[in-house]
């Protein structure tokens, strides 16, 4: 059954949701991407525990408002609810999803099925990744820093040194 929707819903106001554990620079460009397509871009980062993150949803937020500071029209939130409620509740029109590969194409797809049952008003909109960030993904840049590896290209600075901190301390 569909979520009902009490705000209005508003096409040029999108989330692009995710744990973003941490945010990477294919987050980054695909944001600074999809950004200039709407009035304004909420980067909805989703509490997860499940995931049993690195970071704790503070720090997540935190990061990512760091690496998305020059982006005039992009709003960092966390939320601890299903996703079609936190899109009602802010009234957006539209989800964005990254696409990495076609092997994310299936759950992407299972997800969005699902979504435009629980919340028809809003569509998802799919988008790749520049080619030279296709292949990053929080979980590798997570065990790369883990193991003490150069994450550097893969990380806006701020990530960079939290991750070194992050497990410096464990």
């Amino acid at each position: 059954m569909p979520i009902q929707t009490t705000n209005p819903v508003h096409a040029r106001v999108a989330v692009y949701p995710g744990t973003f554990d941490p945010i990477t620079n294919g987050h980054i460009d695909l944001i600074s991407r999809a950004a200039p397509l709407f009035d304004r871009l909420i980067v909805g980062i989703a509490e997860s525990p499940g995931k049993s993150p690195s970071f704790n949803l503070d720090d997540r937020i935190s990061l990512a408002r760091l690496a998305l500071a020059g982006i005039a029209n992009v709003e960092v939130r966390g939320f601890d609810s299903l996703l079609a409620h936190f899109v009602r509740d802010i009234g957006a029109g539209v989800i964005l999803r990254g696409l990495r590969a076609v092997s994310d194409f299936e759950y992407e797809f299972q997800l969005a099925s699902m979504n435009r049952h629980l919340i028809p008003e809003a569509e998802t909109l799919f988008l790749t990744p520049a080619e030279q960030y296709s292949f990053i993904s929080s979980s590798l840049v997570r065990e790369i820093a883990r193991l003490g590896g150069d994450v550097s290209g893969f990380v806006h600075p701020a990530v960079q040194q939290a991750l070194r901190q992050r497990w410096r301390n464990s």
